[in-house]
């Protein structure tokens, strides 16, 4: 005996929440939804040395290896970086939230003085990057977009720098936040004691 395949009609999913135009309100409280790493992106060299906080870092491709990074064209680390032509992306680690708001501008430092607090090394670039961030991009700018308040750099990338494997530091909902435990955070959270350690 054959049986006919019946097919019933679904009715269509209500959304859970208020459905609002787009409005640049509205655009930045739906992205606040969607967590981001938090990177340093410094370059220059010297006392010309300078950095922003950055969560609109993203890669682009692997072959050839490239990122994007959106600066807002107000800052002063964009002209800097159009002249300069090459900078780093230090992925900021879990227990970096003050190297991440004195980069922001909290602090009310700028410049060579926002490199005052933290381990910085130098690249081959000459480009100082953060020595214990969770990954660092040694980048050549390739391509400039520019846009009425930002800025997309399309970063070549020359070098990686793999950090410890700690937690790294996440934007969301305009607080930090954090993703992934180092094994001796996860000893502590169950009670056992860390490796090499009474």
């Amino acid at each position: 005996m054959r049986y006919a395949t019946v097919h019933r009609l679904q009715s269509p999913a209500t959304p859970w929440g208020r459905l609002s135009d787009a409005t640049g309100t509205t655009f930045q409280e739906a992205m606040r939804q969607l967590p981001s790493g938090v990177c340093v992106v410094t370059h220059g060299t010297g006392g010309e040395r300078t950095g922003l906080t950055a969560t609109s870092v993203a890669s682009l491709s692997s072959e050839p290896p490239a990122l994007l990074v959106c600066l807002h064209r107000s800052s002063s680390s964009d002209p800097a970086l159009a002249r300069l032509g090459a900078f780093a992306v230090n992925v900021l680690a879990a227990d970096q939230r003050e190297i991440a708001g004195r980069f922001a501008g909290a602090s009310g430092v700028n410049g060579e003085e926002r490199f005052e607090e933290g381990r910085w090394a130098p690249l081959p670039s000459g480009i100082s990057c953060l020595a214990d961030s969770v990954a660092v991009f040694d980048c050549e700018v390739d391509e400039r977009i520019e846009r009425p308040a930002h800025a997309i750099i399309i970063g070549r990338v020359r070098r990686v720098l793999m950090g410890s494997g700690s937690g790294a530091l996440v934007c969301w909902r305009g607080f930090y936040d954090q993703v992934g435990w180092s094994s001796d955070e996860i000893s502590r959270a169950v009670g056992v004691s860390p490796s090499g350690h009474d």
